[in-house]
């Protein structure tokens, strides 16, 4: 048998944070970190996504006598290494079988699989590891559309925290109304026209808006609001957190011009600045 070796990227989440746990639109973008996984003879501990995938997979489509090696990008960072992972473990699963899957079916498959061992998300970031790209998307796949974007300045700050995206969901539950909901969906439907025109300076706006709005939540942070105003201070167009809160990371939109002062701002108080660019 020839090796079976898979990847898949991870994300960032954009805009429409929160939101997008209510049915309501996102936009989220695929970065160049990868997860990979590769058919092997031994079997390793099995993560609670690899099990699942395997139990799924074993139910449809017959046994699996091979094991699951994994490598890749830290899960601290909150870049959607569960997503990633799961993605490329029916992908080598897909190879090793002769299935062939359409980038539909294999969302549905993998959305299967995490709500089966979270019991929430929205699957954007699983959507973000299959499609790749920019993508508006709504909950459960109800809508999958890649954007013509192929450039997107971003800094992203890594707080040192991470998060847990389950708890801080809760957390916001109570606070999140149809006035939050509407304000998010007509940012999130903005922020797609100015990406596709390259409008930074109107995206770099309305990241400070859906950072208000998020800070409302209560789901920021005081390490999050440092990393967003130095970066602000250091001439960044916007500045926000970037996914569920309560840590992990936050992302600034920033000219060539201006990108290494906002660097080097994030990392003077604190914060990790990690380095990627648009999984196309």
């Amino acid at each position: 048998m020839k090796p079976i070796k898979t990847s898949a990227p991870g994300k960032l989440m954009l805009f429409g944070d929160h939101a997008a746990a209510y049915d309501q639109p996102c936009l989220v973008m695929a970065v160049n970190k990868m997860m990979t996984v590769e058919l092997v003879k031994n079997k390793p501990p099995e993560s609670k996504f690899v099990l699942a995938v395997r139990q799924l997979w074993e139910q449809k489509y017959g046994q699996v006598p091979l094991g699951f090696k994994i490598s890749g990008f830290s899960s601290q960072y909150g870049l959607g290494s569960s997503a990633a992972v799961t993605v490329a473990a029916v992908k080598a699963l897909g190879q090793y079988h002769q299935v062939k899957l359409s980038q539909k079916q294999l969302f549905e498959f993998c959305y299967r699989v995490i709500r089966k061992v979270q019991a929430v998300g929205s699957g954007f970031d699983l959507a973000a590891a299959i499609y790749g790209g920019v993508l508006y998307f709504v909950t459960g796949g109800q809508k999958i559309e890649k954007l013509t974007v192929k450039q997107l300045p971003l800094v992203v700050g890594y707080s040192g925290t991470k998060a847990d995206t389950t708890k801080m969901i809760k957390k916001a539950s109570p606070k999140i109304n149809q006035a939050f909901l509407l304000e998010s969906t007509k940012i999130v439907n903005q922020a797609k026209m100015a990406l596709e025109q390259e409008n930074w300076q109107e995206l770099g706006k309305l990241m400070n808006q859906n950072q208000v709005a998020l800070r409302q939540l209560g789901v920021s942070t005081s390490k999050l609001e440092k990393l967003i105003s130095v970066a602000l201070k250091a001439g960044a167009y916007g500045a926000k957190l970037s996914g569920a809160g309560g840590g992990d990371c936050m992302i600034a939109l920033a000219s060539m011009a201006k990108r290494a002062a906002v660097e080097q701002a994030i990392s003077q108080a604190g914060g990790e600045v990690i380095r990627v660019k648009l999984n196309l």
